[in-house]
């Protein structure tokens, strides 16, 4: 064997077992966590299926217009719910004609006097926030809210929502925005800019909290059109300083932050974009990602809403295909290949997902 041969060999051990320290495809979900189940609006009259943790879930809102969640599998002969009839605030299976209650219980068996106690399909806890509906997975949900702050749905900050059904593992989209270098490259030609992966960044590491950050200042750049139009900077020097921080397993937020440099300091006013970035695992290879992007600039512009939501979203399926890209190679890849090398830039990811592998393994104790 070679030199070159036996050190890369040894680098790809040394890779797997760092790998092994770290949550992967192959990680539990972590369940006692809230997830976006889904927009408001995707609660209403329809019965909506929707796998969530892999688990089957249908969902509907009831007459008095709460969102209810419950396990789609009928308990006798595990036919879809969603393929049954709303009757009221209840759901008749397709198959066989079980009513079932908005808490899950059965109500009804057809051809039966009453039915038995203890017979019904698992509900879930919900929280309404603004144009999200979350969901908490694990037994018994705690009486803290959601993980998002009081912007979501603040009038003050005017916003736009999407919806991508990402083919990829739901660490990939955090470990994606914990390293925002790729704007440079994957987003060349969307909301990226040379001088963005060059430019310094600090990380902050809370294990203690589950937070992770990542901060880089972008000064003096030209920014992308997307940033430029909206906020009057075109052709000007501006900053660009920009937080992206994972605030739990299901949520991220970036925040960024606009300063023509034209301007003295104290004339420069506030102009920020937060970017609630939503992962819910659908299974182990794909993820809902929900995304709720806001300002607090120019709020009584529409056409700066449709605007912005129209570049963004351009940016973010780039970012979907990728990493479609990056699942279908590892799928590919023979199992002894599937090592990966963390670079420096991948400080705040690795922590993350060390974090992440010791609460799955802790709430298996």
């Amino acid at each position: 064997m070679s030199a070159t041969a036996s050190n890369g060999t040894r680098i790809a051990e040394m890779a797997r077992q760092a790998g092994a320290r770290l949550a992967g495809r192959e990680t539990p979900f972590l369940r006692d966590c809230w997830y976006v189940a889904g927009f408001a609006g995707d609660f209403g009259e329809t019965l909506k299926p929707r796998t969530i943790l892999g688990l089957p879930l249908v969902l509907y809102r009831d007459g008095e217009g709460c969102p209810v969640a419950l396990s789609n599998r009928c308990v006798h002969r595990s036919f879809p719910l969603s393929k049954g009839r709303r009757e009221g605030d209840t759901i008749v299976c397709g198959y066989h004609g079980l009513r079932y209650g908005q808490d899950g219980r059965c109500l009804q068996i057809p051809g039966q006097k009453n039915a038995p106690n203890g017979i019904g399909v698992k509900s879930y806890a919900l929280r309404e926030q603004g144009p999200l509906v979350w969901i908490w997975m694990g037994d018994e949900p705690p009486a803290d809210a959601p993980p998002l702050e009081a912007w979501v749905g603040d009038a003050g900050w005017p916003a736009s929502n999407e919806y991508f059904h990402l083919e990829a593992n739901y660490l990939a989209l955090h470990e994606n925005l914990l390293d925002l270098t790729h704007l440079s490259f994957l987003h060349a030609g969307t909301f990226g800019t040379p001088d963005y992966a060059l430019a310094p960044y600090s990380v902050e590491l809370d294990e203690a909290r589950g937070r992770f950050a990542v901060l880089r200042t972008v000064s003096p750049t030209r920014l992308p059109p997307v940033w430029a139009k909206p906020t009057g900077l075109e052709g000007r020097d501006a900053a660009r300083i920009a937080r992206s921080e994972f605030v739990g397993p299901s949520a991220h937020v970036v925040n960024v932050r606009f300063e023509g440099l034209d301007a003295p300091v104290e004339d420069r006013p506030d102009m920020q974009i937060k970017t609630a970035h939503l992962a819910t695992p659908e299974t182990a290879e794909t993820t809902h990602y929900f995304i709720h992007h806001a300002r607090n600039f120019a709020q009584e512009d529409a056409r700066i809403t449709e605007f912005m939501h129209e570049q963004l979203c351009a940016a973010f399926r780039e970012d979907v295909e990728g990493l479609a890209l990056v699942e279908e190679m590892v799928a590919k890849s023979p199992p002894d290949e599937r090592y990966e090398i963390s670079l420096a830039s991948d400080r705040a990811g690795v922590a993350m997902r060390r974090w992440l592998l010791k609460q799955v393994e802790g709430a298996r104790t």
